[in-house]
């Protein structure tokens, strides 16, 4: 992930317990980090090869889900898009063994990443300590593209949120959304020199500065759908709107 996470948690508990909440939160960031960080060589996804590896509970559940909503999304989200001679079949690669736990691929080559992923699992790990906690009003806002929002601000129903900042042309302001109990997760290019989301039809980046957001209940499926939707063409849209029903849709 490697973002900034800002916690707002409205409470009447103490400072120290809630500074206690904050820090399991940072411990709990801190082992995704570990668990499946793409870009760090240590990390228990980079293990992954040819041959059986067992994972941890964690990280089997995110790429068992990762595949599934592969098939969700009509291919529109891969975690393999990065993988050496990519192409449309890459992800069929991806060997699970439920009884084992383990992961393998079927040929060299084969990564997985799940950076269009695993902010908005992460959402929703901050959302089970919180309400193991019992902390009712929150915000939690993951680099300006993943907010988790629960309950309501001290002076309000609900959370106002910006949507856009890099998206909108000079002079008008960023869309303002009220969440309570949702999240809203982004994907797509704030800049027309950021192209960071490869397009699984073609294995090339999507260029052009535009972004895709979407309210829902869940950050994970979030996450997935946003991504989706970024490099959907239209009838792959309409599959996604119809399988995953998100409250909004915004398209800049």
């Amino acid at each position: 992930m490697h973002t900034r996470v800002d916690i707002l948690l409205c409470s009447q508990k103490s400072e120290e317990e809630l500074l206690s909440v904050a820090e399991r939160i940072h411990e709990a960031l801190s082992c995704l980090e570990k668990t499946a960080n793409y870009y760090d060589p240590a990390s228990e996804l980079a293990v992954a090869s040819v041959s059986p590896v067992v994972l941890s509970s964690q990280l089997y559940a995110m790429v068992d889900l990762c595949l599934e909503y592969h098939e969700k999304t009509s291919g529109c989200f891969d975690v393999t898009v990065h993988s050496e001679n990519y192409n449309q079949d890459t992800i069929h690669s991806v060997c699970l063994s439920a009884e084992e736990q383990s992961i393998f691929y079927r040929q060299p080559g084969i990564t997985i990443n799940l950076s269009g992923f695993l902010k908005g699992y992460a959402l929703e790990t901050i959302r089970d300590i919180l309400h193991s906690c019992s902390i009712e009003n929150a915000l939690i806002n993951m680099g300006n593209s993943s907010v988790l929002a629960l309950g309501h601000h001290p002076l309000a129903d609900g959370w106002k949120v910006g949507f856009g900042q890099g998206a909108v042309p000079n002079g008008r302001k960023p869309q303002e959304l009220l969440l309570q109990n949702e999240c809203l997760t982004t994907s797509g290019n704030d800049s027309h020199e950021r192209k960071h989301i490869i397009n699984p039809r073609n294995g090339k980046p999507v260029e052009g500065k535009r972004e895709v957001a979407v309210v829902t209940d869940n950050g994970a499926i979030g996450e997935v759908l946003s991504t989706g939707l970024f490099v959907a063409d239209a009838r792959q849209r309409e599959i996604l709107e119809a399988e995953f029903r998100p409250r909004l849709i915004l398209d800049l």
